[in-house]
């Protein structure tokens, strides 16, 4: 089990990444645009540089559904390697099954 703090934390970040992510997304677009002038690509760099840092979207960390294990993240399911592999012992997830051969 993570600890609640670290948990909390990316909450909070995954928060702060949706409230500004179409503001983000417009001020990239002008820095990326050959038809923006250097005034405006100046100007879109320096808001950039003005928002929270937890804004940017790389900071947000997968974490493990049920209890918030950082590392070995299944993306399909949500959950951590160790997590999918007690819940798949137990018939917990549908449609998954011990291979065999």
């Amino acid at each position: 089990m993570a600890k609640k703090s670290k948990i909390a934390a990316d909450e909070r970040r995954r928060r702060v990444v949706a409230r500004h992510a179409a503001q983000r997304a417009e001020l990239k677009r002008i820095v990326s645009s050959p038809h923006a002038s250097l005034e405006a690509k100046a100007a879109a760099v320096r808001e950039l540089s003005r928002q929270p840092r937890d804004a940017s979207a790389t900071r947000v960390r997968n974490r493990d559904a049920v209890d918030g294990r950082p590392r070995g993240h299944l993306r399909r399911f949500g959950l951590s390697r160790v997590r999918f592999r007690e819940m798949a012992h137990h018939g917990e997830l549908p449609g998954v099954t011990k291979s065999s051969w």
